[in-house]
């Protein structure tokens, strides 16, 4: 169940990465975006074109509307504050087919794709938008 007020969500998203810090990647992957899955949907709430404005992590959670876009934002922001060495690389992609998807190149995973688990694949075609955790750092530092 999504928690239902601010101080709710948040200490919610704390507990989450306190927890998803110490498991395997693997596991805390699949906790980080079964997590993000639980939030109620909203289409169309962000765009690739406004990404100047995306909110920040407290903002997100503040304003409770996730679109694809923003629940793969909530998941980069998830594993750029977990600061863990074996996720160094994410990358929220925008890809030929409309899909907002969570990247870890380095081991292959995909998020923000299914709700029950992360995908272990490479993903075929072309990226029409990509942020990296470098951008995504500037955007809340």
């Amino acid at each position: 169940m999504w928690p239902k007020t601010f101080a709710e969500r948040l200490a919610s998203w704390s507990h989450l990465r306190l927890q998803a810090h110490d498991l395997p990647l693997d596991l805390a992957l699949t906790e980080i975006n079964s997590w993000w899955f639980r939030c109620p949907w909203q289409p169309y709430h962000l765009h690739w074109d406004e990404q100047a404005d995306w909110p920040d992590p407290w903002q997100l959670l503040s304003d409770n509307m996730y679109c694809d876009i923003a629940r793969g934002l909530g998941i980069m922001y998830t594993i750029t504050l977990l600061d863990r060495k074996d996720i160094q690389h994410a990358q929220l992609v925008h890809d030929h087919r409309g899909n907002n998807l969570v990247l870890i190149p380095d081991t292959k995973y995909i998020l923000n794709w299914d709700s029950s688990s992360v995908v272990n694949i490479n993903p075929a075609g072309e990226i029409r938008q990509l942020l990296d955790q470098q951008h995504l750092k500037q955007q809340y530092t």
